[in-house]
């Protein structure tokens, strides 16, 4: 009867596991489904769009290339759409070009797909041209041959010129990239990863072992976010400067530019107390593996939410409940001082990041001279900036004929 109250104790955790597994695995795919569900639509809205245009145009046409241009153009990061546009723009002409040229030369054959996909992937590698683009035109070639049916005509070049000025369209002007929730998206992406650096610094302390290799394993999971931080920082401006989000406030993306910057330096000195923390002597472990572990839960309610100001506030809260014991004494051992002064510059920075605007203020509040530091609410960006250009200036032209109404009565 043992055996059995123990085979059914084992099946019901395994069950219990697989279904644990399966709602974790389910609710990060609804994330996932909720994240891109925007650009899914936009896809199938601008896939449909370019099917229409091009039929309309063209008569006794499939037009397969708009379609897919619209699609191909779109599917990229916000900020990189319009040139992810251009740049397959550039691909499909070169790959009709000589797809049209190769059927004109040769008349087809089995051979010329070859030749005409070589001679495409060349062209495109001699300009220099992104991997993108030498696809493009590899593809560009191959359907050109596949579905010509030896007829040439300029309709497929057609297509592909209307597939890409949907795509522009799209993602220029109507649906611009919003540079500052990218940047707040990837913030998220970096919070958690400083997350799990800590947590396992933290657990390495408590185990005794030595937490600079588990600092070593994330190292590399963290350098991803933040390299994708400073790509997204470079595409931002460049895709305000190109599309109707340059109508919108220039305040949330700046705000999210310093917050971008406060990161950079938090995960710094993330870095720097798991470094200090592994040289610690044996005692002192214990009671610094805690407040690690105590550093990662305050930004992992950060990471939570970065648009609510609750959130943050928690975060700060916790930060400076954590740090002010560190402030009073530092210890004799110069690697406990420098452990303890870790912990407030990794405090400091997870205030600063928060919101909190004067360092001063941070400084004061670890000493005891102030009280808790209070956050501002977060800059929130607009969905759509022209249709807040378009209300703004309804608005102003309402103010400016106001007198002439006033005069008149």
């Amino acid at each position: 009867m043992s055996d059995d109250g123990g085979s059914v104790r084992t099946r019901r955790a395994l069950v219990r596991d697989a279904g644990r597994w399966a709602l974790e695995k389910a609710s990060e795919a609804l994330h996932r489904l909720r994240e891109n569900f925007g650009l899914v639509l936009q896809c199938a809205v601008a896939a449909s769009a370019a099917w229409v245009i091009a039929g309309g145009l063209i008569d006794d046409h499939s037009p397969f290339f708009a379609p897919i241009a619209a699609v191909i153009a779109l599917n990229t990061v916000g900020g990189e759409r319009g040139t992810n546009a251009v740049r397959m723009l550039l691909g499909v002409v070169i790959g009709i070009v000589v797809g049209e040229l190769s059927m004109v030369l040769t008349g087809g054959g089995y051979a010329n797909m070859a030749v005409a996909v070589g001679v495409a992937m060349a062209i495109a590698v001699a300009l220099g041209a992104a991997r993108l683009v030498i696809a493009q035109a590899a593809a560009g070639a191959i359907l050109t041959l596949a579905f010509a049916d030896g007829q040439i005509g300029v309709s497929r070049l057609t297509d592909a010129l209307i597939g890409a000025g949907v795509a522009l369209v799209m993602s220029q002007l109507l649906f611009p990239a919003r540079p500052a929730a990218r940047l707040r998206r990837i913030e998220t992406e970096a919070l958690h990863e400083i997350v799990r650096l800590l947590n396992a610094t933290g657990r390495a302390l408590k185990e005794d072992e030595d937490p600079s290799l588990s600092t070593v394993d994330r190292l590399s999971a963290l350098s991803r976010p933040m390299a994708d931080l400073s790509r997204a920082q470079e595409n931002s401006h460049r895709s305000v400067r190109w599309t109707t989000a340059r109508w919108a406030s220039p305040g949330p993306l700046a705000y999210e530019d310093e917050k971008v910057d406060r990161l950079i330096i938090l995960s710094e000195s993330c870095l720097a107390l798991a470094r200090t923390a592994a040289a610690m002597d044996p005692e002192e472990r214990g009671r610094i593996a805690s407040v690690v572990w105590e550093m990662a839960a305050a930004l992992e309610v950060l990471a939570g939410d970065l648009g609510d100001r609750e959130a943050r506030q928690h975060a700060v809260d916790l930060a400076l409940e954590l740090a002010q014991p560190f402030s009073e004494h530092t210890g004799d051992d110069p690697v406990t001082a420098s452990a303890h002064l870790s912990v407030q510059m990794v405090a400091t920075d997870i205030m600063l990041f928060a919101g909190v605007e004067e360092p001063e203020s941070v400084a004061q509040a670890l000493s005891g001279e102030e009280d808790q530091p209070r956050v501002e609410h977060p800059h929130t960006e607009s969905l759509l900036p022209w249709v807040r250009r378009r209300r703004a200036s309804r608005a102003g032209r309402l103010r400016r004929f106001r007198p002439l109404f006033r005069r008149r009565r």
